[in-house]
């Protein structure tokens, strides 16, 4: 027999869990990433003694780590520790009011009634329509093709009795009617680049996500999560490249027939598995005009997520009251989306996402000091924004701001720092316009609407990751990988 041969193209999360599905299949495989490293976003950095996760830090859905190894008969508890946090994000509002969210859903009612006590039941409604979403699109969904337009509309009646066709916020604020609670159950559409005012309520599936297997952190970072990962590659015979990037896709008769890096490598095969964004790679890798109009309308059409700005920074003083995970919202909250995703303009009233993985674990930084990243949502590089010149301002501006809310005298203990604009993304991710998350996780981009796991042009050639289906977060490009585990011939 001829021997199955399929070359994955980006080591994310996506990238590693197809590699090791295929070579579980019995394919030789062999995975090609352009940095140094493994990761893709979930890189690692290493800075004065500092270990900084360079993106993902929410753990979800931990099962579909373990069924990786468990594809090989290994115990997933032998290679790195996973733990369960009780508190899993504290929501902190420009009013110094805050919300603490974890694992102790009575402490989660108690403090509803304190700010509405009507929403307390809202809240209970709200948390069963989630798990109502979350049996259809995840469960039921989640790891299913949608290159099948049949398939997509035998899903219509049952997706619009579960009312996706409005947002998210909408949606929540049928249950809702205090305006900060309707921030804190509206957030998540942030979390996999989306506008919480138009990304399609079917996201509202991971609030009950949460509920049902909890938030979780890998002991070391998420790093130590993609090392283990890279050591099953390795024990598997799995080729691992890096340091090279694929420059050109081989097509021939509208088949794939391998790739070719920029050192000058050549590898030949009728698989090619792209773990990187769709619209980069049928731009960019395939040299060939692709000839198909309803396609490159297809293309022309999309609307991308945000771009994120990611400042690092280490602290010489232990900040003990900030949790592992918190949000700070600032004063405004639609309008601020408006000036991301419709304005494409800077706003200074900020909201953020701060990281803090020493909270719970002391080895991700020097004795007696702090390890941060906060993430601030930005416009996309369709705003035309001059980062190189706009960066600096605009980390000056969030540290400012940290130290007025919740970091106070931050800006007088920071002795080591770095950070991303959306230029990294765009640079070195190669994602359209620097965009955080690929494709925007609106309705019309959902599902069969999103770039789909099997070309729609090209036969041989398949997406995993954050702009296919089911989308952007570490459950989405892992459940990818096992669309694509069905559907690859």
């Amino acid at each position: 027999m001829m021997e199955k041969k399929a070359i994955v193209i980006g080591s994310g999360f996506g990238g590693i869990a197809s590699a090791l599905r295929l070579k579980a299949k019995g394919y030789n495989v062999t995975i090609i990433e352009k940095h140094n490293d493994l990761g893709g976003r979930a890189r690692t950095f290493i800075k004065n003694g500092y270990t900084f996760d360079a993106g993902p830090t929410v753990i979800t859905a931990p099962y579909l780590l373990e069924e990786l190894f468990n594809l090989f008969n290994k115990n997933i508890s032998n290679y790195v520790k996973i733990i369960s946090l009780d508190i899993w994000y504290k929501f902190i509002f420009s009013d110094n009011t805050s919300f603490t969210y974890g694992k102790n859903y009575e402490k989660i009612y108690e403090q509803i009634s304190q700010i509405n006590l009507e929403d307390v039941e809202g809240f209970k409604e709200l948390l069963k329509y989630s798990e109502k979403i979350f049996n259809k699109g995840f469960l039921e969904l989640g790891d299913k093709s949608f290159s099948n337009l049949f398939f997509m509309m035998k899903q219509i009646p049952s997706l619009i009795k579960l009312k996706s066709y409005i947002s998210v916020y909408k949606l929540v604020s049928k249950f809702l009617r205090n305006e900060k609670l309707r921030r804190v159950f509206s957030i998540h559409p942030l979390l996999v680049g989306g506008n919480p005012f138009t990304t399609t309520s079917i996201y509202l599936l991971i609030l009950y996500l949460e509920k049902k297997w909890g938030v979780h952190y890998a002991l070391g970072g998420t790093g130590k999560i993609i090392n283990a990962l890279e050591k099953l590659m390795v024990e598997e015979r799995i080729q691992i490249i890096k340091s090279d990037e694929v420059n050109e896709i081989f097509i021939e008769k509208s088949c794939v027939t391998g790739v070719r890096t920029k050192s000058g490598k050549v590898f030949n095969a009728k698989n090619i598995v792209c773990n990187i964004d769709p619209p980069f790679v049928y731009k960019k890798l395939i040299k060939k005009p692709l000839k198909n109009k309803l396609f490159e309308m297809k293309i022309n059409r999309m609307q991308y997520s945000m771009g994120l700005f990611v400042y690092y920074f280490g602290s010489k003083k232990k900040y003990k009251n900030i949790e592992h995970h918190t949000i700070y919202f600032g004063k405004t909250y639609k309008n601020l989306l408006q000036s991301i995703f419709e304005k494409k303009e800077i706003n200074k009233d900020i909201s953020f996402y701060l990281h803090r993985p020493t909270a719970t674990d002391e080895s991700m930084a020097p004795k007696n000091k702090d390890t941060f990243y906060v993430l601030v949502p930005v416009p996309n590089n369709q705003s035309k924004i001059n980062w190189s010149i706009e960066g600096e301002k605009f980390k000056n501006m969030v540290i400012e701001t940290m130290d007025s809310t919740i970091l106070p005298d931050i800006k007088n203990n920071i002795e080591c720092d770095f950070y991303f604009t959306p230029d990294y993304f765009e640079k070195e991710l190669n994602t359209t316009f620097g965009s955080g998350f690929s494709i925007e996780p609106k309705f019309s981009q959902s599902a069969y609407f999103r770039f789909h796991n099997k070309s729609e042009i090209i036969n041989g050639l398949y997406f995993v990751g954050a702009g296919t289906h089911p989308g952007a977060g570490i459950p989405g490009v892992i459940s990818s990988a096992k669309v694509l585990e069905k559907i690859i011939e």
